[in-house]
């Protein structure tokens, strides 16, 4: 699994870069400048997306068992489900639930050929846990709601299919039932549409000028950083892997590359050519931000490969993600496809 994270600016980085202000402006401009950043294993971020795996599926597992009747589902009623939790292949589903006895607790019936198959509930102290995650997302129920308007205002159509927001739920904080349980709740934000392939999609009905500000103008905002925010120059907050050497050339590109102007994800890029170092910048921006949507700022690659389209982005866009190692981070944990993270704050 190829996870996606963002990391965090590293100390000193400004003046690492200082005195390699010498030019590429008018090229970047007007071109895209061909610099390859080699990938450099960070064990660290590697463990943390190797945790996560487990948590996921268990809490995956525990949101499906408390919504069934009784509380209780017959292993083959999990199978079902069992593409969302991103097992490894080889993996018994029953094997990884009997990993958790203080999760699951396990009894048997009978299925309708008479055989005894194994069936799982929750134990008491799952079903605490489970209540107290519930009481949370009500608490939170405004921020959950503007993480999902967001989302979706980053798209053209103001739309995504469903099945692309289910495989980006967990990564939000979402809840698992969120399209029965919290999109009814706000008709006038929410509507289902039929899309042109005949998939259900979730559209965002009206456009919130007050939620289309990233999250880098946010802190531009916050850190007074008013000459930037005039200019419209902001830079991402950016840090290496220990042990990373960066080329004298890669530190002339990137300084000038955080010199370029941002633009908004929000905003209308039509205009912007693909072939241009400020239209990858754009990018940067648009994934930057996406992350910050979700709650541990990562997520799978692949949950990011389908947003191509809904984002008006370039065919290999993906290498944004390739060229700027300080921004970002590629995990690539062999139990998991590709994890995305952003190493920015």
């Amino acid at each position: 699994m190829v996870f996606l994270l963002l990391l965090k600016k590293g100390a000193g980085f400004s003046n690492f870069l200082a005195g390699f202000r010498t030019g590429y402006n008018y090229q970047q401009k007007f071109s895209l400048v061909n610099v390859k950043l080699k990938w450099v294993k960070d064990r660290v971020l590697d463990a943390v997306v190797a945790d996560q795996g487990d948590l996921k599926a268990a809490c995956i597992l525990v949101s499906i068992i408390s919504s069934a009747r009784g509380c209780c589902l017959p292993i083959y009623r999990l199978r079902l489900h069992r593409g969302q939790l991103g097992l490894a292949r080889d993996l018994k589903l029953s094997t990884f639930i009997r990993r958790y006895p203080n999760i699951f607790s396990e009894s048997h019936v009978l299925d309708s050929g008479g055989t005894r198959v194994p069936c799982f509930q929750l134990t008491s102290e799952a079903l605490d846990l489970r209540r107290e995650e519930l009481g949370i997302l009500q608490q939170n129920q405004i921020d959950l709601v503007e993480r999902l308007c967001k989302l979706l205002m980053l798209t053209r159509d103001r739309t995504l299919p469903l099945q692309t927001i289910d495989q980006l739920r967990w990564d939000m904080g979402l809840p698992y039932d969120y399209f029965d349980s919290l999109i009814p709740l706000h008709p006038d934000l929410f509507s289902s549409v039929r899309l042109p392939d005949d998939r259900v999609g979730l559209k965002l009905r009206v456009w919130d000028d007050r939620l289309a500000v990233s999250q880098l103008q946010k802190n531009a905002a916050f850190q007074q950083k008013e000459e930037d925010m005039k200019n419209g120059c902001l830079a991402f907050p950016v840090g290496f892997t220990r042990g990373f050497g960066l080329k004298r050339k890669c530190m002339e590109w990137l300084e000038e590359w955080q010199r370029l102007p941002y633009t908004s994800p929000y905003s209308d890029a039509s205009d912007l050519d693909s072939r241009t170092d400020v239209s990858e910048k754009r990018i940067v921006g648009v994934f930057h931000e996406l992350l910050h949507l979700t709650v541990h700022k990562r997520t799978e690659r692949k949950n990011v490969s389908n947003l191509r389209k809904p984002l008006s982005l370039p065919q290999k866009f993906t290498k944004v993600f390739e060229r700027h190692p300080g921004i970002f981070y590629i995990s690539k944990e062999e139990r998991h496809s590709d994890c995305c993270s952003s190493r920015s704050v």
